[in-house]
């Protein structure tokens, strides 16, 4: 089996379109097709049923993208090993962040990666947790920071951090007690029953925090009052800047926002909503040299960026 074969065949079947593929890869449509039927033609086999919206892939080929990535993966593992006998850490790495915690990140992560492991691909992806957990499970991410992660034996987690969510509103707002005063580097306290009768902007379920903010809530025997399901970060952050209603995230959610002093953080109590700060990886995948010294960076990094905000 030509292993270039089986790349480009893995690439189509994620990606779901020869066109998507043949840019990802940089290469021609037609060479890819030819070589992806190639393949089939080898292994005696439909790969992928092509439609005019793309390509699917077949049972066969299900059974194929399942081993493919296995098999590319361990492929890779020998060439990092094999680079690290000669004392070079290498290869590519890909990381997850959530959307509230890349922009704090990014930049030192980044830099703190080329100083480490200056050999070494990093490719780093923003999004929600339930799109990360996917890319976990398909490859498409060695590992990934996530909120509250489910426990599973097909995922190795380690909590980087439990933190509070706060209520951020809009720092004109008397509707949450924004306007009284505040002693500098302290928050109003608001209880939680309190910030239900609020109007609240929370993104949609399946999201980490919809989900603890609700469940919470139900403890005390209340329900939010959702003004607005936005799934944007910097949506939502734009909203409670205009007082269209409040948001209940982490205190370093507002690193995301152009100019922080226009928000008001409250500390919510009785009780307080407490989330975990996981770094996930697949626990089916061996990790490489290079991998298991980019986890330990970015526990340090996450951590260190954090703290401030603690």
């Amino acid at each position: 089996m030509d292993l270039k074969q089986l790349e480009y065949f893995v690439r189509v079947a994620e990606l779901g379109s020869f066109t998507r593929a043949s840019i990802a890869l940089d290469i021609a449509q037609p060479a890819l097709s030819r070589q992806v039927r190639l393949l089939e033609v080898e292994l005696r086999q439909n790969l992928l049923t092509r439609t005019g919206r793309g390509a699917l892939p077949t049972e066969a080929g299900k059974l194929l993208l399942k081993h493919g990535r296995g098999i590319l993966h361990q492929v890779e593992v020998a060439r990092e090993e094999l680079g690290a006998v000669r004392g070079n850490l290498a290869g590519r790495v890909s990381i997850g962040l959530p959307p509230s915690l890349s922009k704090l990140v990014t930049v030192p992560l980044t830099q703190a990666f080329r100083q480490q492991l200056p050999l070494a691909q990093l490719t780093l992806t923003e999004g929600f947790s339930v799109l990360m957990q996917e890319g976990l499970r398909v490859g498409n991410l060695d590992m990934a920071v996530l909120y509250n992660s489910e426990r599973s034996p097909e995922l190795e987690t380690a909590t980087l951090n439990s933190e509070e969510l706060v209520l951020i509103s809009q720092k004109s707002s008397d509707k949450a007690g924004a306007a009284k005063k505040i002693v500098p580097g302290k928050r109003l306290p608001i209880t939680l029953a309190e910030v239900a009768k609020l109007p609240l902007i929370l993104p949609s379920r399946p999201n980490a925090f919809r989900i603890l903010v609700e469940g919470e809530m139900i403890t005390i025997g209340c329900k939010p009052q959702i003004t607005l399901e936005v799934d944007g970060l910097n949506a939502i952050l734009s909203l409670v800047r205009e007082g269209m209603g409040h948001a209940v995230l982490p205190s370093y959610t507002l690193s995301n926002a152009e100019d922080p002093a226009h928000f008001t953080l409250r500390s919510i109590r009785s009780p307080r909503i407490m989330s975990e700060l996981t770094l996930v990886r697949s626990s089916r995948r061996a990790s490489t040299d290079t991998q298991k010294k980019a986890i330990n960076l970015v526990k340090s990094v996450v951590i260190e960026a954090i703290k401030p905000y603690a």
